[in-house]
């Protein structure tokens, strides 16, 4: 059975084309920079890795590039898409719409357009990455899996908010998380490189990326995250504001003329590392300005990291204590810097990170990094949401 899993991003859209028989990846690859300057697609199959440069205003875009890449007769691994048997799509947001993997319907589509804007960034590109694929393969069945799946472990006490009660069941606004499918995979992995059963661990996960999150799990079970009801709180990230006073949000958009909707564009869009820095919303670019000189983009990372660091210490809070702590995705398996800067001076959770081993450019594999004498284990873990999205989909299937 061959699956097709799309993972639209906010600014990046990564497939994986994978033989569920024995999970072996077919092909994969990423459109990087999606409305960003610089954007392409890297294409890897048949041990070959092609790379093609070429504008992505859109997800729209992006997908069509993909298809054409698996179909092409130099650089493809199938002769047209009725090869592939079911495709399964990443979705971040839910709502309590949707607590389970759900096949594709004009219903579930309905609802999908309906709960869009609890993740304006993300919802939106899953929903385009749903119709280009139906149009191409219309016979295909197709699934929805979503990033808040495996956060509805949470109890009351973490994911309900201090509003009128009436409001929350009336509305559902709540704490639901991001990333799911991410913090799940890089749990059970850490897990299994410990030699350890899940129910035996106290797990903090940093999906670190774009889009960034972290989570705290405890016996295989999520019981705190750091996004709400949309991916828009928590840490500060790519073009994300993260956690800010709401009256502030107010006072600027009585200042600067602007509705609530306006607000919220410019919150998720327009602030983050893109806003503190000017420089991008790229940790590339980022690292890149900081070591050059540039103060913002020096201020950027700082912030980052000090918020990252301040969710890493409630959660081993919560937990009453921590035992490993995992990087994952761009920013967390990528970026040094960050890593150091959230690890560091955290002696008092018996945490150490070995510098040298986290300075070391190795790629596509779990690494510990953590010092010889430290009591939490620092973990980086290539993250697969793709893969767990594949098995939830033929499970459903």
């Amino acid at each position: 059975m061959k699956v097709l899993v799309i993972n639209s991003g906010s600014s990046s859209l990564k497939y994986q084309l994978i033989d569920m028989e024995t999970e072996s990846v077919i092909a994969k690859g990423n459109c990087e920079r999606i409305g960003i300057d610089g954007s392409l697609l890297t294409h890897k199959a048949k041990g070959q890795e092609v790379v093609v440069k070429q504008d992505m205003p859109n997800h729209n875009v992006a997908v069509d590039l993909v298809l054409k890449a698996l179909t092409n007769e130099e650089t493809g691994v199938i002769a047209s898409m009725d090869e592939i048997d079911a495709v399964g799509h990443r979705v971040v947001a839910s709502g309590e719409a949707f607590k389970k993997p759900t096949l594709v319907t004009e219903e579930a589509m309905v609802l999908m357009e309906e709960i869009k804007e609890l993740a304006p960034l993300h919802n939106p590109a899953a929903i385009v990455g749903v119709k280009a694929c139906q149009a191409a393969m219309p016979k295909t069945p197709m699934v929805l899996v979503f990033d808040t799946g495996f956060h509805f472990t949470m109890p009351e006490k973490a994911y309900m908010y201090a509003i009128d009660y009436s409001h929350y069941e009336k509305y559902q606004i709540r704490r639901y998380g991001a990333h799911g499918t991410s913090h799940k995979f890089v749990s059970q992995e850490a897990a299994k490189y410990l030699g350890k059963k899940p129910e035996e661990l106290k797990i903090i996960t940093c999906h670190l990326g774009n889009g960034s999150s972290i989570s705290a799990v405890n016996g295989g079970k999520c019981v705190d995250t750091s996004m709400g009801f949309t991916p828009l709180a928590g840490v500060p990230m790519g073009t994300r504001s993260g956690d800010i006073d709401y009256a502030a949000a107010e006072y600027l958009a009585k200042k600067e003329g602007m509705d609530v909707s306006e607000m919220l564009t410019y919150l998720n869009k327009k602030c983050g590392m893109a806003g503190v820095s000017g420089v991008s919303s790229d940790f590339r670019d980022l690292t890149a300005a900081s070591d050059a000189g540039n103060a913002r983009a020096t201020l950027a990372l700082d912030m980052f990291s000090y918020a990252c660091k301040k969710y890493v210490g409630a959660y081993a809070a919560a937990m009453n204590g921590v035992d490993c702590i995992v990087f994952t995705a761009g920013v967390g398996e990528h970026t040094e810097c960050v890593r150091e800067a959230i690890c560091s001076d955290m002696q008092y959770l018996g945490m150490e990170i070995d510098l040298e081993k986290n300075n070391q450019d190795i790629r596509g594999v779990i690494r510990d990094i953590s010092a010889e004498n430290s009591k939490v284990r620092i973990l980086i873990i290539p993250t697969n949401e793709e893969l767990v999205i594949a098995r939830e989909t033929v499970e459903l299937l």
